[in-house]
């Protein structure tokens, strides 16, 4: 709920303390990654998450979180060969068309899109918001962010400390939609904390 509100540095502190008592829990390292993720510590958020995959190799999402990381890295390669080996066909098929986003083939960006939409856009809303801002196109994006909150979908919950969401932060659209949908609106500093 910390991470929700957009208070990444408490439920980095709590995951971490929850990790102490229980450290073969995979996906409390893949929640923590992507809280370091969120507040731009690439390296160490990767390296819980590679901790996750060596204790559960079959984790869903799991990889498709290193394809996330190597989205913000700008290394489409390395994105889409790591999207490829998450064994859950949503994960994989989104992380697959996010890392298609930032790749030169406009042509395979634009099918895997396609598919994302038709496949999963009434179940996750969210994630095809996620890929129109790797398209740079904020009028899509903001489009299917209200389709994720008419439909109440749950992954809307990483939105203030989602860095490719946050990259429209300062957009006025989005501190609207953080106060129709009860969120607080972020700050430049609240991003870095």
């Amino acid at each position: 709920m910390l991470a929700t509100l957009g208070h990444l540095d408490k439920a980095i502190e709590l995951y971490r303390e929850a990790l102490a008592t229980n450290p073969l829990d995979a996906g409390w390292y893949v929640d923590l990654g992507g809280f370091l993720v969120g507040v731009n510590r690439l390296d160490e958020g990767e390296g819980l998450i590679r901790k996750a995959i060596a204790l559960q190799p079959g984790g869903g999402g799991f990889y498709a979180a290193l394809a996330a990381i190597e989205i913000l890295r700008g290394n489409a390669d390395a994105a889409l060969a790591a999207a490829q080996k998450d064994p859950e066909p949503f994960q994989r098929d989104v992380a697959v068309a996010a890392a298609r986003q930032i790749g030169g083939d406009r042509a395979a960006a634009d099918a895997a899109l396609k598919d994302v939409i038709n496949r999963y856009g009434t179940y996750s809303p969210y994630v095809v918001a996620w890929i129109y801002v790797l398209r740079n196109n904020p009028d899509k994006t903001f489009e299917w962010l209200d389709n994720a909150w008419r439909d109440r979908d749950s992954s809307m919950g990483g939105l203030l400390y989602d860095p490719v969401m946050l990259r429209y932060k300062d957009d006025p659209r989005f501190a609207a939609f953080c106060r129709k949908v009860g969120l607080p609106v972020p700050s430049a500093r609240r991003h870095l904390s």
